[in-house]
């Protein structure tokens, strides 16, 4: 029968999902709104299934706050144009004003709230949808929390300090996303992550041709180096290289008490296609 483009309109309006997948069901179950609506319902969780097994390298990173609390999530999405759906950033809106009614200090807890709405959503832009890891930190006693979201909404951090210095609690977390610093101070830093460096810088060394007296100190000198820059209170402040992040806490009387950071994507792994081979992929599709 000849489906008509109100009807696909109404459809798509009920259930959020695409216009093709709207006129398919309806055409499968004779115009039949309701029926259309239960076929599509009933493909959607092996539909989502399908789809979560793509990679979701791309998103928004959100900061949620109150007086007692303060979370930074980070929400996936395939695509930068997904990210910049209307659909996508008010699910990640909702996601962030739940955050701030509700301390949520495990991301699992944060997924299972939100799994209904994330099937919905994946069903209706067509692309994988993860809420990917999630930081909290309690506003300290007698302290506060400072927060930063780079424009593009893709970069943020926060950092709790023990003073009530809004100012310099905000200057740390830019800093904190402009550097990424691995810890705290260098006794906090993984032991595999500076064996895996020194093996680094020892290789580079013997390569010098130079007697193993002066490689030693070639070696020692690389590794602490390396510390200044990536470990926070050693790192030179972003807004005045002549200052340590260690001297700008001196100066204030203040103490960083801990930090996240989060970058969309980071650490995840992306396939790269040439655009020849992902077209003929589409056709075989």
């Amino acid at each position: 029968m000849s489906i008509s483009a109100s009807q696909v309109k109404e459809l798509r309006e009920i259930s959020g999902v695409g216009m093709m997948e709207c006129k398919k069901a309806l055409v499968e179950t004779d115009g039949n709104i309701q029926k259309a609506l239960d076929l599509l319902r009933a493909n959607s969780s092996l539909k989502a299934e399908k789809k979560a097994s793509r990679v979701a390298a791309d998103g928004a990173v959100m900061i949620a706050d109150n007086s007692a609390y303060c979370s930074l999530v980070e929400i996936n999405s395939e695509t930068d144009f997904a990210a910049k759906d209307s659909q996508f950033k008010d699910f990640a809106i909702d996601v962030a004003n739940y955050l701030s009614n509700n301390q949520v200090n495990d991301i699992g807890d944060l997924r299972t709230e939100f799994e209904g709405k994330r099937q919905s959503l994946i069903q209706s832009i067509g692309e994988n949808i993860q809420l990917r890891r999630l930081a909290t930190l309690e506003v300290p006693s007698n302290g506060c929390i400072g927060a930063y979201v780079h424009l593009d909404g893709r970069l943020a951090a926060i950092v709790s300090i023990d003073t009530e210095n809004k100012d310099l609690a905000k200057d740390l977390a830019m800093h904190v996303s402009a550097t990424n610093p691995s810890c705290l101070k260098s006794e906090d830093i993984n032991p595999e992550l500076l064996e895996r460096e020194r093996s680094i810088f020892l290789a580079q060394a013997k390569n010098s041709g130079k007697d193993s007296s002066i490689m030693e100190k070639m070696v020692e000198g690389k590794v602490k180096r390396f510390l200044s820059e990536v470990t926070l209170l050693s790192q030179s402040f972003v807004k005045d290289p002549d200052q340590s992040i260690e001297e700008l806490l001196v100066d204030n009387n203040a103490s960083i008490i801990s930090f996240a950071r989060f970058k969309v994507g980071e650490g995840i792994e992306v396939e790269v296609k040439d655009f020849a081979a992902e077209v003929a992929e589409q056709l075989q599709q």
